[in-house]
């Protein structure tokens, strides 16, 4: 015992040498013999006792981390791997903490656009003109008012032309009345009787009618000369067919009055007020039925603009809710991150608030305290060889439990690592 507090009294210059960068091989090679001279003398003069090996271990090891403690420069320098990896990870929190507050503002934007999304989406009905939407602000009822309007008219004409192209083209008649000539409730299904071709004839001619208004719409978007003449020569198609089934029926009707040998001429035609009648009763209508259609369809694309507005804005909306969702899960995952290194670097504190034991350090010197102990055995101790032989195993199984309860049983670490509770 006197000899292990003589190694740390007398040796504690060569003990600083050893954990100094600047220690050369002649002091590492003292400090080790001294290590192995105060084994040799304890062992000596305990006569090699387990007992006495485990408590100058003890001491051996509580010495040697006590010297570690107060050796600053040497533990700044052993710990400065955790320093370096610690400014590592506070250089990834930094970054991560930047990207979760660019991500803060990023979200910012998108609920702010999300919520002018569901406002335009509500205020474009009352206000289309802020969004460069020229229609009225209340085309609904408009176009309500003016598709019950158009129902009824579209109804009339076609029981107007079935009636007039069947009675102009096909009919026998029976009577010099002009409104039988004209509306006769079984002309579709005379007209079936006489054959599926004269049915087909009198059946589409009113689409060919609604078909010549809706080019007149259509060519109305179009402003320009071309445009107008087009129109103006829808119109007058439509005129002429009129006048041919004014005409046709008109005639039909002054000769199943006639003397024999009268002959029925166009100037007798425009004299008449029956044929003009037809020919208001169909044209004037299809006018207005015109009018009526093009009013309703432009209230219509007026609904279908701000219709058609509104989708944009939900297909809008919709894109800015799938990018909040991904960006709240990147946010997710970088709080996570930065949880993670927070807790790196408080790990990494603790293991500089510590100290490090430099455990192959200490098993060098162990070693060496070690066999100078056992050759004070072997050399000193008049005992016979098998009693020897017990004595070092002895010693052994102390020598490895004094390593194991201090967890330096295993060869495959540098230092031993002390952290700060």
């Amino acid at each position: 015992m006197e000899s292990i507090k003589k190694l740390f009294a007398l040796k504690k210059s060569e003990f600083k040498a050893k954990i100094s960068d600047n220690e050369d091989e002649e002091d590492r090679e003292q400090i080790r013999i001294t290590y192995y001279q105060s084994g040799y003398g304890a062992s000596k003069k305990a006569s090699g006792n387990p007992v006495v090996l485990r408590t100058g271990l003890h001491n051996l090891y509580n010495s040697f981390e006590d010297q570690c403690r107060k050796q600053l420069a040497e533990q700044q320098r052993l710990k400065q791997p955790y320093k370096e990896e610690q400014e590592r990870q506070r250089t990834e929190l930094k970054k991560r903490e930047t990207a979760i507050s660019i991500y803060h503002e990023q979200e910012k934007s998108i609920n702010a656009n999300i919520d002018t999304k569901k406002f335009e989406m509500v205020d474009v009905k009352q206000n289309p003109d802020n969004y460069g939407i020229d229609v009225d602000k209340r085309p609904k009822a408009q176009f309500y008012i003016g598709l019950l309007l158009l129902i009824p008219i579209t109804i009339y004409l076609f029981v107007f032309y079935i009636s007039a192209s069947y009675s102009g083209f096909f009919k026998d008649f029976e009577t010099d009345s002009v409104a039988a000539a004209i509306f006769d409730a079984n002309a579709f299904s005379k007209a079936i009787s006489h054959g599926l071709l004269e049915a087909i004839f009198v059946g589409t001619l009113p689409f060919a009618f609604m078909g010549l208004g809706y080019l007149i719409h259509m060519f109305q978007k179009n402003k320009g000369k071309l445009s107008f003449i087009k129109i103006t020569a829808l119109f007058l198609l439509t005129f002429v067919f009129d006048v041919i089934l004014a005409y046709l029926i008109e005639r039909k009707i002054f000769l199943y009055d006639a003397v024999l040998g009268e002959k029925f001429t166009p100037e007798l035609a425009i004299k008449s007020v029956n044929f003009w009648g037809i020919i208001f009763a169909g044209f004037v209508v299809y006018i207005i039925w015109g009018l009526v259609f093009d009013f309703v369809m432009h209230e219509y694309e007026n609904l279908d603009k701000i219709k058609a507005f509104i989708r944009v804005k939900k297909e809008e909306l919709k894109n800015l809710l799938l990018k909040r969702i991904e960006l709240q899960e990147s946010m997710d995952k970088i709080k996570q991150q930065i949880t993670s290194i927070k807790g790196k670097i408080a790990e990494l504190q603790s293991k500089i608030d510590g100290f490090v034991f430099p455990v192959k350090e200490y098993l060098h010197y162990h070693y060496q305290y070690k066999e100078g102990w056992y050759q004070a055995i072997s050399a000193e101790l008049a005992l016979p060889h098998k009693e020897k032989d017990e004595l070092l195993n002895r010693c052994e199984e102390v020598a490895k439990m004094h390593l194991s309860e201090h967890n330096m049983n295993e060869m495959d670490f540098q230092h031993l690592l002390f952290t700060k509770n």
